[in-house]
């Protein structure tokens, strides 16, 4: 844990009186960016970041945050989820990662939600400003559309032509081929095994095109911008807000067809897939199983149904419950984390298995991801459908779920199937 700046932070929240186009504010350098279904908040700037590594990080992270906000001063006119003190985080797949887990507290935040279009400020204590009215909210935001459109208004999408990255498409193949070995010699049960693709920009880059593609082309997934990191999962890890707890399990993935006959047809052999409702159980008791000891009122459906995205169909389970014991969203992460959809089932034996077959350090990707507030609520998701920024550099992951009947043809497939996103989106 190494914070770059002081504890003792001050937090003001004031409401605007019209709501901002919040899209049309995302920044050219270093975006900052969560986003669904019309909802959501972009950040600017950094009051303080703390960093975390090893096998605790999650938990270090929900200890250091609490004391953050023991420390800040929040006045938040506005109450909604994502106002007042907050803090975007990003957490490595694994704890020996060469990748750091951060939070990032930004220096301001503009947000959408519930009808209501807000501003925060959040700066050290020791650092003296006027007091944030909404008069001096309405000119702060002001300027920033100023800037952004000075930076974005004549951008277009950045451009990456992607190549095979360490794991090339015979590789996982074989690779496939060798953890189903594994899985029929009684060592694991799934395992999920990803590859990666790697690429630079044509030129100067400027994501903010990309990341509004992202949101125009996947309204209903989390499209997510931090610290290098971005992306639009479908894949809720958990959200909380006032003691309620939501997650969302996907598991299984069939192509969507090219008319609406084939389409349905996909889906309902998707539905009936024994090898698919395999996977899919395995990653919805994983989830069950790790939000028990938090949790009253847990619900989730009997069977799975079809999520529907632009590029595929997934089973998907929606989970709710009843948070008790004042845990924070990041303490169920820390518990979550990994879920058997992005791991395997046993976790430890499957997380070995990974460790071996796949040749690169997936960073990142497959790691929670989102926010959290001042009072512990927020809303997390899996890093999937993503790619990490470092420079002129761009890697992108995707993986499948392999059990017993996995076939490597078809789970190379569903990788390319699930690359989709991020190539379109840097295309």
């Amino acid at each position: 844990m190494s914070p770059t700046s002081a504890h003792g932070l001050i937090a003001e929240t004031e409401a605007l009186s019209e709501l901002p186009d919040v899209l049309a504010l995302i920044s050219s350098e270093n975006p900052v960016l969560w986003w669904r279904r019309g909802s959501g908040m972009v950040g600017f700037g950094v009051a303080a970041s703390f960093e975390f590594s090893g096998r605790g990080r999650v938990s270090e992270a929900s200890s250091l945050w609490a004391s953050v906000v023991a420390d800040a001063d929040v006045r938040d006119a506005v109450t909604v989820p994502g106002s007042g003190l907050i803090a975007w985080g990003t957490f490595a797949f694994r704890s020996s990662s060469g990748y750091a887990s951060r939070l990032v507290v930004p220096r301001l935040v503009v947000g959408v939600r519930e009808g209501v279009g807000w501003l925060t400020r959040i700066r050290p204590a020791s650092e003296q400003a006027d007091a944030l009215t909404p008069a001096l909210a309405t000119e702060l935001v002001a300027q920033l559309a100023a800037d952004a459109l000075a930076a974005n208004g004549n951008s277009s999408r950045a451009v990456v032509r992607f190549s095979q990255g360490e794991l090339s498409q015979d590789d996982f193949s074989a690779a496939v081929s060798k953890a189903v070995d594994r899985i029929n010699a009684g060592e694991v049960e799934k395992v999920v095994l990803a590859r990666d693709i790697t690429g630079t920009f044509e030129r100067s880059h400027n994501l903010a095109p990309n990341l509004r593609h992202l949101v125009d082309s996947y309204p209903d997934c989390w499209t997510f911008a931090v610290d290098g990191l971005f992306g639009s999962s479908p894949e809720t890890l958990v959200s909380v807000h006032d003691q309620q707890v939501s997650a969302r399990v996907l598991a299984g993935t069939a192509r969507r067809g090219a008319d609406s006959a084939t389409d349905l047809a996909n889906a309902a052999a998707l539905a009936s897939s024994a090898k698919d409702l395999d996977e899919h159980g395995f990653a919805t008791r994983s989830v069950v199983e790790a939000l028990g000891p938090f949790t009253t009122q847990l619900t989730a459906s009997d069977n799975p149904f079809t999520l529907k995205l632009p590029n595929l169909w997934h089973l998907a389970t929606d989970i709710s419950a009843k948070l008790t014991g004042g845990s924070s969203s990041l303490d169920l992460v820390s518990s979550l984390h990994p879920t058997a959809a992005v791991a395997g089932t046993p976790m430890l034996s499957a997380v070995a298995v990974i460790d071996e077959l796949e040749p690169f350090d997936r960073g990142r990707y497959a790691g929670p991801v989102g926010w959290i507030g001042a009072d512990g609520d927020g809303e997390w998701a899996i890093a999937l459908r993503c790619a990490q920024v470092a420079g002129d550099r761009v890697t992108a992951y995707a993986g499948g779920g392999i059990v017993s009947d996995s076939i490597p043809e078809m789970e190379l497939a569903e990788t390319q199937m699930k690359f989709r996103p991020i190539v379109d989106a840097l295309s």
